[in-house]
């Protein structure tokens, strides 16, 4: 009832600002920019963070800087449409995108050039990474003291099991999968041949993509590509006669390259190009978010991310079951969340918070479509909670799978005797002692490790049978611990398909046969800094606890980093 006169009253607001500055507007109108320029710095969230309603659309944006890749969208649709705008600036300064985003943000600008405007980017330093959206552009520009570093990518794996052996600490895991190679990281005194053949297989994906975005953006062959990759990295200089990019101009030459009329600031520098700010100052009637009438159908979004644990609080680092299971019921029970996105970036966690995971989703999707989207990371005990959704979406080059679990402690026995520390363990009960992390295993104990280990994993795979609709001989062979990528893993049967989240979003409303086209999201959960440490999960780890657990963690920082870790 009191929504219809707040809704009226704010429209008036808005009206009353529009018309206010309608004069100004229109003298501005005269002087509308042909360039406008964008500034893309950081991670790009996909949507803006929530913030004040009563605006008129990009007044509010930091000047030039980009604050997601939604917003983003919105301003080059509203420039398209524009004759006088002939194209924009991209200005690339750190940027450090999931592949997911990166795909994301390419589609922008190419759907933008496919309306006939022009892309020119430039940048002072940009890596692997983020050369492909620099190179992207019609023309790509460098400060004359700039660099290329082109590289290519890198993976690096260590093993902890003989710095353990030293300091008198030893790690005691039984495992299902041959593929599930996270304990090797405290066991083993050398990378596996098939820890390293799960990373060649990666390496060669991620090359292979890099390769192709060369070849379109700057006209090489496949061969060319890798040797312009191989060359790397490169100084200004060198990376025009390699033909990386097709000019060197400073900053402050920008304008004048561009054909812009000279205006000189109060510091005798020429004046930037334009934001998108100051382009909307020159519309007389620039685009408004007028507030509906009737409230917009929800979209629920529900984060799963970071290593997945038991109890309460956290977030970031680590998914806290409680607090994740909190948000899909409060998501079930909203009226106005039509669907649910499970939004999946895990490598995995405890045995039990995962299947409290699962079991909470299973619940809210027999209410409403769940749909789960995997940006980054999705394996073991993060796979096993997305398997309660109707449908699993993943980004091309996103880690899937890792079905398996391993149980086990860590002994400190050796550690404390070198330390003067003398312990004596007195038992009543063959496996009283078995969380003791003053020994290891003793044979009888070693036989319930491996009878709970074994009973995990064929639960495991019944769950995922169940969920894929695939028999339970199937899975095993897609299981033991195989990592995927998320065009391996939609071959496999483990996803369902492949797409971005803003495309992930408009199905789940369609699920729901609500409106794609408008539609507000709004995220559910704690969002909290999580109190949660390394070292208290590590501690914790000398009891034996099932994990379904990935422990592989990619990075991208302008080559491929692995850090043999878990988080």
């Amino acid at each position: 009832m009191l929504r219809l006169p707040f809704v009226l009253l704010a429209n008036l607001l808005l009206g009353l600002r529009l018309l206010l500055g309608l004069p100004f507007r229109l003298v501005a109108a005269r002087r509308r920019p042909a360039w406008v320029r964008f500034r893309l710095a950081g991670s790009l969230p996909y949507r803006p963070s929530p913030g004040p309603r009563l605006r008129l659309k990009g007044m509010k944006v930091e000047p030039a800087t980009v604050t997601s890749l939604e917003a983003f969208g919105r301003a080059l649709r509203v420039l398209a449409a524009d004759p006088r705008v002939e194209g924009i600036l991209l200005e690339v300064e750190g940027l450090a995108l999931t592949d997911a985003r990166r795909e994301a943000l390419l589609a922008l600008l190419a759907d933008f050039q496919a309306a006939g405007k022009r892309v020119v980017s430039w940048a002072v330093m940009v890596d692997t990474n983020e050369y492909p959206v620099l190179g992207a552009a019609d023309e790509v520009l460098l400060a004359p003291m700039g660099r290329v570093e082109l590289v290519g990518y890198a993976a690096e794996a260590a093993v902890l099991g003989e710095a353990f052996g030293r300091v008198g600490i030893h790690a005691h895991f039984a495992r299902r999968g041959d593929y599930k190679t996270a304990p090797e990281f405290f066991t083993d005194g050398k990378v596996s041949d098939i820890q390293r053949q799960t990373l060649e297989t990666f390496l060669d994906e991620r090359f292979g993509v890099l390769v192709e975005a060369l070849r379109r953006s700057r006209g090489k062959t496949p061969e060319e590509a890798k040797a312009l990759i191989d060359a790397g990295p490169y100084s200004a200089k060198r990376a025009l006669e390699a033909g990386l990019v097709d000019g060197l101009v400073h900053q402050a030459d920008l304008g004048a390259h561009l054909g812009l009329e000279g205006r000189k600031q109060d510091g005798g520098d020429e004046a930037p190009v334009p934001t998108f700010g100051a382009y909307l100052a020159t519309h007389a009637f620039p685009p408004v978010r007028w507030l509906p009438l009737r409230r917009r159908p929800r979209l629920a979004v529900v984060d799963v991310t970071g290593i997945i644990v038991p109890g309460s609080g956290g977030a970031g680092r680590f998914a806290a079951a409680d607090t994740v299971v909190k948000a899909l019921r409060k998501a079930g029970r909203d009226p106005r969340a039509k669907a649910v996105v499970l939004a999946v970036n895990s490598p995995g966690g405890s045995g039990l918070a995962s299947e409290q995971l699962l079991e909470a989703v299973k619940r809210v999707a027999k209410q409403k479509p769940v749909i789960a989207y995997v940006d980054q990371v999705c394996a073991s005990g993060g796979y096993m909670a997305a398997i309660g959704a109707r449908e699993i979406w993943s980004a091309p080059h996103a880690v899937v799978g890792s079905i398996g679990v391993f149980i086990g402690k860590f002994e400190y026995g050796g550690l404390l005797e070198k330390l003067g520390v003398q312990r004596t363990t007195l038992t009543r009960g063959e496996n009283a002692a078995f969380g003791s992390n003053s020994r290891g295993f003793t044979p009888h104990e070693r036989a319930a490790l491996e009878r709970e280990v074994e009973e995990s994993y064929q639960s495991f795979l019944e769950l995922v049978a169940q969920a894929r609709g695939r028999a339970k001989e199937e899975i095993h062979e897609r299981a033991e611990g195989r990592v995927y990528s998320g065009l391996r893993a939609r071959d496999a049967g483990l996803v369902d398909r492949i797409g971005g989240f803003e495309e992930v979003c408009r199905h789940a409303m369609e699920e729901a046969r609500q409106p794609s086209d408008d539609f507000e999201i709004v995220r559910y959960g704690d969002r909290a800094r999580s109190k949660l440490s390394l070292l208290k999960l590590l501690s914790g780890a000398a009891h034996p606890t099932l994990y379904a657990f990935c422990m592989a963690s990619w990075s991208l920082q302008g080559s491929f980093g692995t850090s043999r870790r878990m988080d």
